[in-house]
């Protein structure tokens, strides 16, 4: 049985990716340093599961290095990351910490390590570190052009993490992912936020006019996606991983209120209310995924009003989950600049 080390594995994607492996019979050691965002809901599952671990590390750890060598893991999923936009304008320095200080320390540990072991690592990013794309799709051989500190401390990581291949020869991929959404999401993100609301009858904010465009991925596939990259990925090669389907967040909220209607009665209170704008906030996002479905034969399978309809049911399935966060978290406007 193989054993992987998903690191940030008590977050959305982590958490999500974590439930994918142990249901392909995979063991997993899930390293997290427990943040705000980070929530043992999310591996409750998994909590008496022989092929689970939980280890509370930080990624800058100096102790990373001997945990490599103690479960000697076949690969790497490092998800550990300050991942949103709007607290990257409140607070810059905790992304440079987490973002590039940690991932500096993982490819040094996992330099010595890959030495000794088979093994790969795997580097989450983003699609916001191409930045504004306004027409068209940004493929793999698109420059950067970050436009937040998150955005440029992911860009950071992922050019260490292509330096280190380059020059150490290292075994590691990097994947670029468009918006995820899905179980298990912190509600400081759009999707769990407007949902949070729908279910205690408050108003939709929207910043500015709604118009923000963005390309929305159902979390399962883009872990199904991380192992395909896992299984077929070629070292050193970058992927992206998408749906090819925009919506601006105007039409997410009307689908979100659609679907809603469906499964509870909404009450009067729950508009979509436009709010002032985050500073720097880019216009559109899109990615070209045309390389992972030609070269590793991935495509998504869930459609995003199927996606919607499954993420409203689990948030209203696991009120519980709200109840395990810090109430100032699900509400409180970040990013005002």
């Amino acid at each position: 049985m193989k054993t992987f080390i998903v690191t940030g594995g008590l977050g959305f994607i982590g958490s999500n990716l974590i439930d994918l492996l142990i249901s392909k019979n995979y063991k997993v050691i899930n390293i997290d340093k427990v943040t705000y965002s980070s929530n043992f809901y999310n591996t409750q599952d998994h909590k008496k599961s022989k092929k689970y671990k939980f280890l509370k590390c930080d990624i800058k750890a100096k102790k990373l290095k001997k945990i490599l060598f103690r479960y000697k893991p076949a690969g790497i999923f490092n998800l550990a990351a300050e991942t949103h936009v709007d607290r990257s304008i409140d607070n810059p320095e905790s992304f440079i910490q987490s973002n590039i200080v940690g991932v500096f320390n993982l490819l040094e540990c996992f330099k010595e390590y890959s030495k000794k072991y088979k093994s790969k690592l795997i580097h989450i990013s983003t699609d916001e570190v191409f930045g504004d794309i306004l027409k068209g799709r940004s493929s793999e051989i698109y420059a950067y052009k970050p436009s937040s500190p998150y955005a440029a401390s992911k860009a950071a990581s992922d050019h260490l993490v292509s330096s280190y291949v380059r020059t150490f020869k290292i075994p590691a991929i990097v994947t670029n992912c468009s918006n995820n959404y899905g179980p298990k999401q912190h509600p400081e993100k759009l999707i769990p936020k407007l949902i949070y609301n729908i279910l205690n009858n408050k108003p939709l904010p929207i910043y500015g006019k709604g118009t923000n465009s963005r390309e929305w991925i159902f979390v399962k596939d883009h872990c199904e996606a991380l192992l395909k990259v896992f299984l077929k990925g070629k070292f050193g090669e970058f992927y992206n991983i998408g749906s090819n389907k925009n919506l601006n967040n105007k039409q997410v909220s009307k689908e979100l209120i659609n679907v809603s209607r469906k499964i509870i009665k909404i009450g009067k209170k729950v508009k979509i209310k436009f709010i002032k704008d985050r500073p720097g906030h880019d216009i559109r996002y899109a990615l070209n995924s045309n390389k992972i479905k030609k070269k590793l034969g991935w495509k998504p399978k869930t459609n995003f009003r199927q996606g919607i309809k499954l993420t409203f049911e689990w948030y209203f399935k696991n009120k519980k989950y709200y109840k395990s966060l810090s109430k100032k978290d699900i509400i409180k406007r970040l990013g005002k600049g």
